[in-house]
């Protein structure tokens, strides 16, 4: 390391990637201009101050930095996300290492990651999961059906048996949850019903789900359109994306219905743009529809934003988890994904569908 009287650390000045020395208090002794860069910070003005007091680390970053100067661990973590103190999200490579170099204990590196790389590793771990939540999802629900028929035929047979009609109040409750579990189960299952591919025009299936959302939540709320009319139609399942489209925009005017009264009025945005040679799921396609349900509400709890299309998660009392789960099986059916960005009233889940067949190759 070249080294000079004003800047004992110089040489690491010419890295691209970002590096930050900090002390045993995990406090910043130095941040080299890709790091300033980075972080939109200027090192002699946070220097002193601890990591997490300038951007936002997540918990398994600050338990490393812990382990490495209790231990002399190294740490090493593939997607990271720092929040900037503007409340940008960076998704970045962290490297941790333990250093003996006076005041200086810990070495942090960071490398930003290529955007297109990161959202393929997503798709299909998100594919993964959808392909084993399903598997299970069958399995529960086959499991589950042929016992719930028997407990609602055995309290049909007990409320016959009893002579006295007030106790057939408890007979009831047994086979209407029995009824509901089944109804849970056969949506569960509805996801594995054969496509029924057609012609398809997405501001005809947005205008159907406005409809619905303006009877269901009269006077509640505002829902604007901001669409590209001059999108082609795409080729899917009507009632799938009806669905789909559905479920995603009435979680978010249920969000929206929790907040407080002295909130800005409930508004959800419906977005229509066209994009070009877009990746979806490793397959490169010339021309995508990009649909955006953008919503005011008060967020998507970050303990749940990475489990919100897992099935039977819902950050909702009283919710059953399983709408987001049947929109991101729908939009995967038709090559397309579904991924959401949140925070504090701003909530946009982007789904982007082909309008026209990839051409097997894949940009990654």
């Amino acid at each position: 390391m070249i080294e000079s009287a004003d800047n004992p650390f110089v040489g690491l000045d010419q890295l691209f990637s970002s590096v930050v020395l900090l002390d045993a208090g995990l406090a910043i002794r130095y941040m080299n201009p890709a790091a300033e860069h980075l972080l939109a910070v200027s090192g002699k003005t946070v220097r002193g101050s601890r990591l997490d007091s300038v951007a936002g680390c997540p918990v398994t970053l600050m338990e490393a930095l812990t382990n490495a100067l209790a231990h002399g661990w190294n740490y090493s973590e593939p997607d990271t996300e720092i929040r900037r103190n503007d409340g940008e999200a960076l998704h970045l490579h962290c490297s941790v290492n333990p250093v003996d170099a006076g005041e200086v204990r810990l070495l942090v590196e960071f490398w930003s990651i290529d955007p297109q790389v990161l959202r393929a590793t997503r798709e299909e771990r998100l594919l993964e999961l959808q392909m084993a939540g399903r598997e299970l999802i069958r399995n529960l629900a086959h499991e589950i059906k042929n016992p719930l028929g028997g407990i609602r035929g055995a309290a049909q047979l007990l409320e016959r048996e009893l002579s006295n009609p007030a106790l057939h109040e408890y007979t009831q409750v047994i086979i209407k949850e029995a009824d509901r579990l089944q109804e849970l189960m056969k949506r569960l299952l509805s996801t594995h019903r054969p496509m029924q591919p057609g012609a398809v025009n997405i501001h005809e299936i947005l205008e159907r789900v406005r409809s619905l959302l303006v009877a269901e939540f009269s006077g509640s709320l505002a829902i604007r359109r901001d669409y590209d009319t001059s999108l082609p139609e795409l080729v899917g399942d009507r009632e799938q994306l009806i669905q789909a489209t559905l479920n995603v925009a009435r979680n978010a005017a249920q969000a929206i219905m929790r907040r407080t009264d002295d909130e800005a009025p409930g508004q959800i945005i419906f977005r229509t743009r066209v994009a070009r040679q877009v990746t979806l799921v490793k397959r490169r396609f010339p021309l995508v529809l990009e649909l955006r349900i953008i919503d005011n509400g008060p967020g998507i709890p970050g303990d749940i934003r990475e489990r919100m299309f897992y099935p039977l998660v819902s950050g909702r009392e009283g919710g059953n988890g399983l709408g987001l789960t049947l929109a991101q099986s729908f939009i995967l059916q038709h090559q397309g994904t579904i991924e959401c960005q949140s925070r504090p009233g701003h909530t946009c889940f982007i789904l982007r569908l082909p309008l026209g067949l990839g051409d097997g190759k894949s940009t990654i």
